[in-house]
C-alpha cells in the first residue's frame, strides 16, 4: 500500500529549505530492469517539490511495467510518461524517449527550473540542496551539456546513415551503406555526454525552434544521437 511504501522506505514529504521549496528540480528517468535498483533511485532524489517522469522501456516485462506503475501511483509527482519507446541502445529510440518526457513535463502544472536525466543504474552523490547550489553558483541560466567539436574517430557516427534492428530478439543499432547529407542549417556538429542539466527555456527551445526540429530529424538515422544533439543544439550563437 501507499502508506506503507511511504513510510518503509522514508520519503521525504516536504521541502528540508526555504531554498529547496523555492527551486524544483525535473527529473527524466529511463528504465528498463532492476525495479529494486530504481526504487532506491527514486527514494534518494525524491522531493515533494520536484516532478519526476519515468519512461518504462516498452520491451520491459509486462509485471515489471506494473510494479512501476504502482509505485508511482503513490505520488502526485511522479508519473509515466505518455509516448513509450522501445529503446536500442545507441539508437535513436534512446533520444526520443527523453524527448517524450520533456513534452509531458513543459505541460505539467509544475514550474520547475532545471531537468535532468538518469537511467535505472544512476545513483547521486550530492543532496537535492547541494545539486541547487551548484547549478545557482556556476550554471545559473546555462545549461550544463559539456563536449567539444566532434572527433574525427566519432565522425562515422553522423556522416553514415545507421538503423535499428532485432536480430534473435536483440536490439542493436548497425550502419547502412548510405552517406548523410550535411548538417541542416549548416550546424557544426558537437560531440559529449549523452546526460545533462538543462534549463526550462532551453527545453522549450528544442521543442519548438526550426533548426531544434531539423537537426532532430537529420539525427534519427545516426549513432547515438543524445551524444551530439544537445550538445550542438547548447553551441548555437545566443
Amino acid at each position: 500500500s501507499c502508506p506503507t511504501l511511504l513510510e518503509t522506505l522514508h520519503f521525504i514529504t516536504k521541502p528540508l529549505s526555504e531554498e529547496e521549496g523555492n527551486f524544483s528540480l525535473a527529473y527524466i528517468i529511463t528504465i528498463h530492469k532492476e525495479l529494486e535498483m530504481f526504487v532506491r533511485l527514486l527514494r534518494a532524489i525524491y522531493m515533494p517539490q520536484n516532478i519526476y517522469c519515468i519512461h518504462i522501456d516498452g520491451k520491459s516485462p509486462r509485471d515489471y511495467k506494473t510494479a512501476v506503475q504502482n509505485i508511482v501511483s503513490c505520488f502526485e509527482n511522479i508519473f509515466i510518461s505518455s509516448k513509450t519507446e522501445r529503446v536500442v541502445y545507441a539508437g535513436f529510440s534512446r533520444l526520443q524517449a527523453d524527448i517524450n518526457c520533456m513534452r509531458d513535463l513543459v505541460n505539467s502544472k509544475v514550474q520547475w527550473n532545471y531537468v535532468i536525466n538518469l537511467c535505472g543504474q544512476d545513483f547521486p552523490l550530492k543532496t537535492n540542496k547541494e545539486i541547487i547550489q551548484y547549478i545557482k553558483s556556476k550554471w545559473n541560466g546555462k545549461n550544463i551539456t559539456p563536449g567539444i567539436v566532434q572527433p574525427l574517430h566519432v565522425k562515422h557516427r553522423t556522416e553514415v546513415s545507421y538503423r535499428e534492428y532485432v536480430h534473435s530478439g536483440v536490439p542493436y543499432v548497425y550502419p547502412a551503406k548510405t552517406r548523410k547529407a550535411q548538417p541542416p542549417h549548416n550546424l557544426t556538429i558537437y560531440f559529449g555526454s549523452a546526460y545533462y542539466v538543462l534549463t526550462r527555456a532551453f527545453v522549450q527551445f528544442t521543442l519548438s525552434d526550426a533548426r531544434a526540429k531539423a537537426l532532430l530529424e537529420w539525427s534519427r538515422d545516426t549513432y547515438s544521437p543524445d551524444e551530439h544533439y544537445w550538445v550542438t543544439l547548447n553551441r548555437l550563437p545566443g
